[in-house]
């Protein structure tokens, strides 16, 4: 599970630091200017981070099954070789897709100006500046991520119903709060990150304004990668306990 989360955090801070400094640097600058090069650039690097994240975050909750439902297994299915496989391929997928985002989406002819309603270039605001007639070209790939995205969904779905039921026949109450302490933190992170990507892909056209579209971005491409470490970290029972000693410092001074 460490070893996953050390990839987890790596595709936190990629992501985070794909957009952030750029709309810093923007912000501080008062500028909007960014590069074709550059646009292209951080459309396939916050694919790749966001899409390997996905795959990890599946790939995790495959870990937790292993653990508690096949206990005398976990070191021949989950040996070091085995993690490191499964990181490789997490990365390897997320790299792909990526890839063949970006290709599509820069490969569409572009003529209805050049200004961006977000902080940073994000697909769906590159294809509405695109003038091609061809709908296919510019919802295959969508289409592709959707139906990989949804079969990682089902396995963690199924995998989430086998870890209950396996914790159901748990006797003692200590047991199940084991159990659900291991569980829930990655079960929140996968909730939040699959909520906040489905209002971002997934709204209708309705609902489109320019100060919606700005805070969904934030929603999906923020916040949970600043969310994941303190998730995961309120399972240490000495970060717990240092921030109570802090909260209650803080309360006595007051």
């Amino acid at each position: 599970m460490f070893f996953f989360l050390l990839n987890l955090a790596l595709s936190d801070l990629g992501s985070i630091c794909t957009t952030v400094p750029k709309a810093m640097h923007n912000s501080l600058w008062d500028t909007r200017d960014i590069s074709y090069k550059g646009c292209a650039a951080q459309v396939f690097f916050f694919l790749f981070f966001i899409s390997a994240e996905f795959s990890l975050l599946t790939i995790m909750c495959y870990d937790r099954y292993v653990s508690i439902c096949k206990p005398l297994h976990y070191g021949t299915l989950l040996g070091s070789r085995a993690c490191a496989h499964m990181a490789a391929a997490a990365w390897a997928s997320g790299f792909l897709i990526a890839l063949l985002h970006m290709a599509n989406t820069f490969s569409l002819p572009l003529c209805h100006g050049n200004a961006l309603g977000q902080f940073f270039c994000e697909i769906p605001q590159i294809l509405k500046l695109s003038c091609s007639h061809s709908a296919f070209r510019k919802i295959w790939i969508s289409l592709l991520g959707a139906v990989l995205a949804f079969g990682c969904f089902v396995f963690i779905v199924f995998s989430y119903v086998q870890i209950f039921r396996a914790v159901l026949r748990i006797p003692s109450e200590q047991g199940h709060h084991k159990t659900f302490s291991t569980c829930l933190p990655h079960l929140a992170v996968v909730s939040f990150f699959l909520s906040t990507g489905t209002v971002a892909y997934l709204k209708p056209p309705s609902m489109f304004s320019p100060s919606l579209d700005l805070a969904r971005s934030v929603l999906y491409s923020m916040v949970p990668p600043a969310l994941n470490p303190l998730i995961y970290s309120l399972r240490n029972q000495e970060l717990k306990a240092a921030l109570w000693t802090l909260m209650t410092g803080w309360s006595q001074k007051n």
